[in-house]
C-alpha cells in the first residue's frame, strides 16, 4: 500500500511522535522513507545569515543524524534533508520531489491568534500534496514503540524463513 513514506518533523514534541508512528508504518510496509527535517527560517535569519559568517543552529542537522540512524536500526531504508523555511511549503515541496505516497505529520493545538498568524497550514498541505497525509496523534511509551517494533521484526523473519 504505501512505498514511499514522507516524514516530516521540526523536533517538536508532536512531530516526533509523528516520526514515530511513521516508523512504524514503513517497517510494517517495507517503504522506503524520506526524513525532512524543517528549520523554520524567519526574515531575521535571514538577514543576520548575511552579515555574520556564524553557522546556523547545528540542531537540524542533529535531528536529521539522529532519525536516519534510529530507522536505519529499524531496517528501514531512509534518506532525507534538512529544509529551511515554511512547514507546509517545504512539505508539499518534498513530497512531490519525493514522489511520497504517504506524508506524516505531527498536530500542535493553537490557538485562534496563532493559528491566524501562521495561516491554514494543514489545510494547504492536503490541498497541494497528491497522496495521503497522516495526522498522527497517538503518543507511546519508549517502551511500547520497542515492543511493537520487535513484533514487527520477528514477523518479518517469520515470513521470510517460511
Amino acid at each position: 500500500m504505501y512505498k514511499r513514506i514522507l516524514l516530516a518533523t521540526d523536533g517538536s514534541r508532536e512531530s516526533l511522535v509523528a516520526l514515530r508512528e511513521g516508523a512504524l508504518l514503513a517497517q510494517a510496509y517495507e517503504a522506503a522513507v524520506f526524513l525532512l527535517v524543517i528549520d523554520r527560517e524567519t526574515p531575521g535569519m535571514r538577514v543576520s545569515d548575511a552579515v555574520s559568517p556564524l553557522p546556523r543552529s547545528e540542531e537540524p542537522a542533529r535531528l536529521l543524524g539522529l532519525g536516519l540512524a534510529r530507522l536505519s536500526a529499524l531496517g528501514v531504508r531512509a534518506s532525507g534533508e534538512v529544509a529551511f523555511g515554511e512547514p507546509a511549503l517545504a512539505i508539499g515541496a518534498y513530497a512531490r520531489k519525493f514522489a511520497a505516497d504517504l506524508v506524516v505529520v505531527g498536530h500542535r493545538r493553537q490557538g485562534l491568534l496563532d493559528r491566524w498568524w501562521s495561516g491554514a497550514s494543514g489545510a494547504y498541505l492536503v490541498e497541494t500534496v497528491k497522496c495521503s497525509v497522516l495526522v498522527a496523534r497517538n503518543v507511546i511509551s519508549d517502551e511500547e514503540f520497542d515492543a511493537q517494533i520487535a513484533e514487527g521484526a520477528k514477523a518479518r523473519s517469520a515470513t521470510e524463513l517460511s
